[in-house]
Formats: C-alpha cells, structure tokens, sequence
C-alpha cells in the first residue's frame, strides 16, 4: 500500500484551495499579467527588491529615513503593480492610474533621497512641498492598504486622521489640543514616529529577511520534511491525523505567519483525513484553525512578530523567544489533550503504520534541512551577533545545505523563485506596518495611547483581573478582520500601556495583547482562519468558529497564568520556581483539556466538570494554597473518573 504524504497529496494549489485564499486571505488575490513582458517586469522586479533586502543586510543599510522611504516605495510600487484596485478590474493588465500610483511612490522615496539633509533639518517645521509630498504619501499607503486588507485598517486610520485634526472639540478623555494639517503631515512624514517609525524599520530589516528565510526554506522542501515528519511521529496514534494537523500546523505557521494560508495548504490533506478518521467537520476545521493560527506565538520565528516586540519593548530577540516558548507550548498542550480525549471518548484510531513514511526514512532524505534552523537559533541566542546578521547567514546557509541532497537541492532558478516569493509575501506585511504608522503617529502626538490607557484602568477600577478582561475583549475587537502584525501593533500601542502602568513587567502585557489580537482569527463573528477551515472541511462556518474557540480555551487561558505567574515567561526567576509553575500550568492546562471535552476515562459528570475547570483556575497564580486546592482537585476527579470507568467495564461484561 502506498504512503501517505502531504506533498503527495497536494502538490500544489488546487482551484478550490485558491478560490480559499483568496476569499479570506486577500494577500493572495493578484494579478496575473497575459503579457510576458509584464510578468517578466514584475518577477525581475520582485527579485531586486528581495536583493536590496538581502545585500544591504549584509554590507550595511542606508541612514534612517532614506532605507525606510525606499522600502516603502517599493512595498507601495509592487503592491500597485500586483494588487487590482477593484474586484471587478482586470487581473491581466497594468491600468494607466496603476502606474500613476507606482510613479508616485517611487516620487515620494526620490525627494527623500534627493534632499534628505534639508529634509532632516525641517522637522517641526515642514516646507509646503513637505506637506504636499506627505499628504501624497499618506494617499499612497491608505490607497494600498485597502487594495490588500479592505476598508477595516483604512477606516481607523481615517478616524485617527479626524482625531488628530479635531481633537479639541472632543469631550472628557478624547480631547486634547488639536494640530492643524501641517502638524500632523510633519509627524507622520518628516518624524521618525509616523509612517517611517519603528514598525517600517522591522519590517525593512527583520521581517522581510525572515519572510525571505522562510520562503528559502519552502523552496528548499522544508515544508514536506515537516508534514511527513508530523505523520511519521503521531500519524499512526489515537487520533493521528487531528496530531499531525497540530504538529505541522504550528511548525509552518511559525516560519509563515499566515493562519489562513496554512489552513488552506496544509488543511487540504489534514481536515478530510480528520473526517475520515470520524472526527466532525466543525472539528476537523477547528483543529486545523486553532493549530495554524498558534504558529504565530510559537518560536523562533513567530510569524515576524517577535522582531516587532523586541524592538518596541527595547530588548534582545534572544529574551522574547525564550519568554515565548512555555506558553506557546501550553497552548498546544491544550490542544493536543482535547483531541486526544476526542479521540478516546470516540474510539477514533489512527492511520495505519504501513501507509506512514519511517522517521529514519524522512530523517534520511530531508533531516539535514534541519541544520539552518538549528543554525539559526545558536546565531540569535549564543553568538552574540545582530538578528540581521544572522537571518543573512541563515539564508545562505539554507541554499547551501540544500545542496546536499537531490530531492532538496535548489537550482538557480529556484533561488530566483524563492526570492521573488519572499517579495510578494512581505508586500502585505509592509503595508499594514505602513497604514499602522498612521495610526502610531497620531497615538503619540495626541497622548491618545495614555488615555486610553487610563480608561481601561478606570473601567477596570484597578482591578487587574476585571482590567486583564477589558483589555482582552479590546485586543480581540481590534484584531478583528486585521493581518497578525497590524494587529498587534494596534493593540500593543493601545492597550498594553494600561497593564504596564498596573505593574506588570512589559514583556507579560505585550503577550498578554498578542495573544488575544492573534485569537481574533478563530473567534466569530470575523473568524477568517475558522471560515477558511469551514469552506475546506464542508462544515457551518460559526459552529467551527465557536469550536475553535473551545479547542483553544486553554490558550485563552495561558495569558492569565503568565500575568499572574511571569516565572512562566522565565522573567527574573529562579529554575526551581519556574519549573513548579510551569508543572502547574501544565496541569492546569490539561484539567482545562478534561473539563472541556467532558471525558477522562470515561464520560464526566457537567457537575465534575464544572469543579475541574475551577480547579484548574486555581492553577492561574503561584499561590502554593491555591495550587494545592486545585492538584486535590484534580486528584479527587481522576480517582472518581476510574471508579467509574470501571464499574462501567464491568456492567459491559
């Protein structure tokens, strides 16, 4: 009998996958030129945009503002020349205001270029020319933005826009001086806080590199080596494709950072194998829902996002990985225990282990395209060199090793292809990162983020639970419809200032919004990850959502744990404390697992189930009473769940 594998089974994207795509995932909705002259201009051009990236990487990039205006130019240029303007416009051709559009990008990074010392010295007080090339710019991003994200990031930024100009004539809170056209044109533009501000600096440097790491590396055949790895480990268990789902889902999402692309990619294989085994559809569609869209906390790369909020918080990449890796792993605890219960409680088997690949045999054939990862890592947590530096080195080190062997082995042209795929993904990234400038800019001129910031206290009455779940529910609202990075930018900017001044340590508030801003993506009413799942698995689009967000209840759950306990980010502690909460947390999480799903053993009582799920909140904080109230717990249930069972064997005899 033949073996299972993902590549095998999608080799490539179907119609149906990129109908999928396209539908939640407007990143994918480009053009494709009937021209060959067109095409050709646009893939040399993507490839020299990738090249600038990688070279000036490498030999040092520009001062400030002229690499930040040029990645800009370039990220709105492609983004013209890709993107239609409309649904219903031409997806073959080049329209005469597209290229209107991409002159006026390249204008804008020109008069950057051409006059930047002048340009520099005029902060605070902006020529007219300024201000004309600053309010075309800020058309230029907005314009852009709707084309790849709709209206949602262009509408707020619009209302911030407004706030900035009218501000004065707002009540309480809301209100602050007010800055005429020119003020907010000279912010936005000239200062290093608007468009050209931090998150275009990460995106011009570190998210591109690991985008292009990324697409190097599925290239390269990573991408197989990680699904048939996943199958090889955990295809051949109780419920083994729902695993393998989780397994590689998480693995790709990290490197990705696209939940709904993995969805439609490694979903197509994984969620009709689920079915096949007798999971539902709403829950196959979860599971692979809640997987992907937990790629983007799990390190290293955490869909770009760890870059992000090292260079926002001030500190090395090194410590955000590090405090990210126990609650991501939490969160996937979460999930594997649920469908482990499922899987027991539905007497549900895995896939037999002759149609599984051998973990010798994958290992053989693509195991050494694990050495640029684990080069990766020991560059950015030992060596001590810069994270560009080491994206740099990982890239070549990635087409070197690939080298190694046939199946993996990348010809020129696929050098060629992977850094013109590397453009094209970041374009989406680039943007958001551009339109949030707007929004960041506006924030910081007005003082809005540290009203806000009072707001979510006073609402919260300084409580820090009652303040933890305001913030929760705006992180989720924000999020909503957004792409992972403008989202957590948004959020971050908005509403982890409020749990910083309650005390908690920066980098706990900064995950704590991350968290929920990601957990938008599977949380109805605008689930795109849970929708995208639903159009693959044939099941109600809602019912998938609202059980993705049970599958992910854990993971709503470790944020919490993680204010409450920072040992579990590894934030000034000893080993032994963070070991005992991190055993706590574990057994939390897996109560939270049991209480969900309604089994153990056997099928549980709604009134044991109730106890347990207290019992693991008593997990939450480090207290050692609290602690051992819920371990009593969860002993008492385990005790009682095997009488059960058995006492149900022996009536079945």
């Amino acid at each position: 009998m033949s073996k299972i594998s993902l590549e095998q089974a999608s080799p490539k994207l179907s119609d149906r996958q990129q109908e999928l795509l396209e539908k939640f995932d407007r990143d994918y909705k480009i053009k494709s030129f009937d021209k060959p002259l067109l095409r050709d201009v646009a893939y040399f051009a993507a490839i020299g945009i990738a090249l600038y990236h990688f070279i000036t990487s490498f030999i040092g990039y520009p001062a400030t503002h002229l690499h930040r205006s040029l990645h800009v130019a370039m990220m709105l240029g492609m983004t013209f020349v890709l993107y239609p303007s409309h649904k219903k416009a031409s997806r073959k051709k080049m329209v005469w205001y597209d290229v209107l559009f991409v002159l006026g990008s390249l204008a804008v990074a020109a008069y950057v270029w051409g006059d930047y010392i002048n340009f520099i010295n005029r902060m605070g007080s902006p020529s007219r020319m300024d201000v004309i090339m600053g309010t075309m710019l800020i058309l230029l991003v907005l314009e852009a933005s709707r084309r790849i994200s709709g209206w949602p990031l262009v509408i707020l930024s619009l209302l911030f826009i407004l706030y900035g100009l009218g501000g004065r004539n707002l009540p309480g809170i809301l209100m602050h001086r007010g800055y005429n056209w020119t003020k907010l044109v000279n912010h936005i533009f000239i200062n290093s806080e608007g468009i050209y501000g931090t998150s275009v600096d990460v995106a011009a440097s570190y998210i591109f590199l690991f985008i292009l790491f990324g697409s190097v590396m599925n290239k390269s055949g990573m991408g197989k080596f990680f699904n048939d790895l996943a199958l090889a480990f955990a295809g051949s268990t109780k419920g083994g494709p729902a695993k393998v789902a989780v397994i590689a889902s998480g693995f790709l999402g990290s490197i990705n950072g696209s939940a709904v692309a993995n969805v439609v990619t490694t979903g197509a294989f994984t969620i009709p194998l689920m079915k096949k085994t007798g999971y539902s559809k709403e829950f196959a569609g979860s599971v692979e829902a809640s997987a992907s869209v937990g790629g983007q906390l799990l390190p290293p790369i955490m869909g770009a996002a760890a870059f992000i909020m090292a260079e926002m918080l001030g500190i090395k990449y090194g410590v955000i990985v590090i405090s990210a890796t126990i609650p991501a792993l939490l969160y996937y605890l979460g999930i594997i225990v649920q469908v482990q219960l499922r899987a027991s409680k539905n007497n549900l088997e895995g896939i037999p282990k002759e149609q599984l690949p051998k973990v010798r045999e994958v290992m053989k054939e693509r195991g050494h395209l694990l050495l640029p990862i684990l080069f990766l890592l020991y560059m950015l947590l030992f060596s001590g060199n810069t994270v560009i530096f080491a994206a740099f080195w990982a890239i070549v080190a990635t087409i070197v090793v690939s080298m190694a062997r046939k199946t993996t082995r990348m010809s020129f042209r696929d050098i060629l292809d992977a850094f013109a795929e590397g453009t094209k993904s970041v374009i989406s990234v680039a943007v958001a990162c551009a339109v949030v400038g707007i929004i960041i800019g506006v924030v910081s001129l007005t003082g809005f983020g540290l009203n806000m910031a009072n707001a979510i206290i006073q609402l919260g009455r300084a409580n820090l639970m009652l303040t933890l779940v305001l913030t929760m529910v705006t992180c989720m609202i924000l999020g909503m419809g957004l792409p992972s990075i403008p989202a957590y930018l948004i959020t971050a900017t908005m509403a982890a200032p409020a749990l910083i001044k309650l005390g908690i340590p920066p980098v706990a508030a900064h995950m704590f919004v991350f968290y929920f801003a990601m957990f938008a993506n599977i949380t109805p009413p605008v689930a795109l990850a849970s929708f995208a799942a639903a159009g693959i698995s044939g099941g109600d689009p809602m019912r998938t959502g609202l059980q993705s967000v049970k599958l992910s209840l854990a993971g709503f759950i470790v944020p919490y744990m993680f204010v409450y306990n920072p040992a579990l980010l590894l934030l000034d502690t000893t080993y032994l404390i963070a070991i005992r909460v991190t055993v706590t947390a574990i057994i939390g999480v897996s109560m939270i697992g049991m209480a969900t799903e309604g089994y153990m053993f056997t099928k549980m009582h709604n009134a044991l189930r109730a106890v347990t799920f207290i019992g693991a909140l008593m997990l939450i904080t480090a207290n050692v009473v609290q602690d051992s109230i819920g371990i009593l717990i969860l002993i008492i249930m385990l005790i009682l769940q095997k009488l059960l069972s058995k006492k149900e064997m022996e009536y079945l005899k």
